[in-house]
């Protein structure tokens, strides 16, 4: 039923985002002036039919091979191609045939508009479910993105075992999605409104954690979060007791990654050098690096930023040859910000 209601309501029942009962699928953060320009740049159709709840926008993506999984319209695969140049390519995949029609139809307009002899940009129709059954190799991509779209899916296992068998070693799943702070009724699922919206299908934040160290990523890290205003009164009823956040993590393709974050007696230096990040790096929510200021970190966010594409980019002290114990404030309750103290919680315009 999943992947059916997917390409009626995103093909068939939703002409535009103006259509959209709730916030879920809105992106509300403030994209940097490097995003705005190539925003800027992306053809006013495609844009009209985006539903991603974040900005799947890394840091130094310059030259990478990107796969965006459940691409739509194709706004992020345009956005993405610009960033990585015309040296990098994007790869995108969807299952919603109108919305393949639209990214498809602007293929060589973005071309002439980035001034690129050959697009860069390619478009798969499948299932996410089912990227094994596409002609993707493994550990071919830098870096994977998703916009508010593995919550639709019903196996999410299977995506995220697959981001991670396509990854390179040192490679990053980076992506925006739709949590809940409690396991949502699966009675819910048959509603196709609330699965549309992205709601009935959002993962308990608990299994998340669960499936994505299953999975092989080790130690998700939240970017960003935000909760989510549900104003139609119908939905809310619905849903009532159920909180639900949108949140950006990064999953990194590390070995020797450890449950918690172990104190080994190390720090990073951040040298200021990321175009559009002079001034300081982020790392997660709870690593925001100060360009030339000296910073202590735990053996899984030194590995995340020596034995990645940030390496270049650091300086780094200490080594793994004397442990002190695990880091304060490594716990495991809920990880969003709630909703009675968070600012700027506002529905989608």
């Amino acid at each position: 039923m999943n992947l059916e209601n997917s390409r009626s309501y995103y093909g068939q029942t939703l002409t535009g985002s103006a259509d959209l009962r709730t916030d879920a699928c809105c992106t509300m953060e403030a994209p940097p002036p490097a995003v705005r320009a190539a925003l800027a740049n992306v053809h006013d159709e495609v844009r009209a039919r985006y539903y991603g709840c974040g900005l799947v926008v890394p840091d130094a993506v310059r030259g990478l091979s990107v796969l965006d999984l459940g691409s739509g319209s194709g706004q992020d695969a345009y956005l993405l191609a610009q960033l990585v140049g015309e040296s990098g390519r994007v790869v995108g995949v969807d299952a919603t045939p109108q919305q393949l029609d639209v990214a498809r139809r602007h293929l060589d307009w973005h071309r002439a508009r980035f001034g690129y002899r050959a697009s860069n940009v390619h478009f798969l129709e499948g299932d996410i479910e089912r990227l094994d059954d596409l002609p993707l190799e493994a550990e071919s991509f830098d870096l994977i993105v998703s916009n508010c779209v593995i919550n639709l899916v019903a196996d999410k296992g299977a995506v995220f075992r697959a981001a991670h068998r396509l990854l390179k070693p040192g490679g990053e799943l980076y992506f925006s999605d739709v949590y809940a702070d409690r396991r949502v009724p699966s009675a819910l699922l048959s509603d196709p409104v609330l699965h549309g919206e992205c709601l009935s299908g959002a993962l308990y934040w608990g299994d998340f954690q669960a499936i994505a160290k299953a999975s092989g990523f080790g130690d998700p890290r939240l970017v960003t979060d935000r909760p989510l205003a549900i104003d139609d009164p119908q939905i809310a009823a619905t849903l009532a007791g159920i909180r639900f956040f949108s949140a950006t993590y990064r999953l990194f393709k590390l070995a020797g990654l450890e449950p918690q974050c172990e104190d080994y007696g190390q720090a990073v230096r951040y040298r200021g050098t990321i175009d559009g990040s002079e001034h300081s790096f982020t790392l997660d929510g709870h690593h925001v690096l100060e360009a030339g200021r000296m910073f202590p970190v735990c053996g899984n966010s030194w590995r995340m930023l020596a034995e990645t594409r940030f390496a270049p980019h650091f300086d780094f002290f200490g080594d793994f040859s004397r442990h002190f114990g695990v880091f304060p404030g490594c716990g495991t309750s809920l990880p969003f910000t709630p909703v009675e103290t968070a600012a700027g919680s506002s529905p989608c315009c």
